[in-house]
């Protein structure tokens, strides 16, 4: 699972990176979390504010700061069913 947070800085600046983190503990996942704040990946997936979330290259949330526990649900619906 790629799991990337875009933020700019500002005073939320990691904010929502760190609730990622925690939420991705919280789920018992061994994940790479990438923060972004490169204009052009921006750009390429159309965020118009920020913070987003990105789960496997799908904007899932934009513009808000989401706490762990959303975040972890949101993280959940995305787990690929072992087969």
């Amino acid at each position: 699972m790629k799991i990337e947070v875009i933020e700019s800085k500002g005073s939320t600046y990691k904010a929502l990176f760190v609730n990622v983190l925690e939420a991705v503990k919280a789920c018992g996942m061994n994940g790479k979390v990438i923060l972004v704040n490169d204009i052009q990946t921006i750009l390429k997936y159309g965020v118009k504010s920020t913070p987003a979330l990105i789960i496997n290259g799908a904007v899932m949330m934009a513009g808000r700061l989401l706490p762990p526990e959303e975040i972890a649900k949101l993280l959940q619906q995305h787990i690929p069913p072992f087969t």
